[in-house]
């Protein structure tokens, strides 16, 4: 996709106009290869091969792709539609959005004048063709997070089923021994008359006042709060 991402006029080369926007938002991120400064690297070197005058660089450090509600994000949108530059260079593409929804926001609202160029993927918005292979990438970038995210849920699904540890306190009802989650007889008890109480139509604070009044303790041994009853009802329905 090379030849799409450069224009080329009698003199040589098009010189256009870009911000860079890098992001990371975990430690495990910046130690992936993909670290603010292996991003901004790899963004001045892309520039410097294709003639692009890199104007500003944009930092979005700690934060989730998952939203377009970063600060340095919106900043660089608002200075594009200011027409300070004419097109966006980034590292990844998920270094931008993992959204499929976000990116045809993005596509739509920012980009529908402006170019985007993604260094690893080599795709730009100058083409049909590149905003179709963009949007190919965003969808499968989006079902593999989703597939990770399931897969993850069905593991520690399976852990507590073995009465194993999945992280955490150790949860009201079961105590910790060897690595294993054991029932905590005690505990079990107040988790049967909660779930009794809460059947005869007891609200979460009826309950957890009935619990202090009647003398029983959390696992820290301090008095119940509504909040408290509804986590442990939540995990006994889970």
């Amino acid at each position: 996709m090379t030849e799409d991402i450069i224009i080329m006029t009698k003199e040589g080369r098009y010189s256009m106009r870009v911000f860079g926007y890098v992001r990371v938002s975990t430690k495990e991120q910046a130690e992936s290869g993909l670290g603010l400064e292996a991003q901004v690297n790899k963004i001045k070197a892309y520039c410097e091969l294709y003639d692009l005058e890199l104007v500003d660089m944009f930092i979005d450090d700690g934060y989730s792709g998952k939203t377009l509600d970063r600060p340095a994000l919106q900043s660089l949108i608002k200075r594009l539609e200011n027409g300070e530059a004419e097109g966006v260079v980034i590292a990844k593409l998920d270094r931008l959005t993992r959204s499929v929804a976000d990116m045809g926001v993005l596509l739509e609202r920012v980009f529908k004048d402006k170019e985007l160029f993604s260094v690893s993927e080599n795709v730009s918005t100058r083409t049909p063709s590149g905003r179709l292979v963009l949007n190919v990438l965003i969808s499968v970038a989006q079902w593999e997070r989703e597939t990770i995210v399931e897969r993850t849920k069905d593991a520690l699904r399976a852990k507590r089923e073995r009465g194993e540890k999945t992280g955490g306190d150790v949860p009201f009802g079961y105590d910790e021994i060897d690595g294993k989650l054991i029932p905590n007889e005690k505990e079990q008890r107040i988790i049967e008359l909660i779930k009794r109480l809460r059947s005869k139509g007891y609200g979460l604070k009826r309950i957890a006042r009935f619990l202090n009044e009647n003398g029983f303790k959390t696992k820290k041994g301090r008095a119940f709060t509504h909040i408290q009853v509804k986590r442990i009802l939540s995990r006994e329905v889970a």
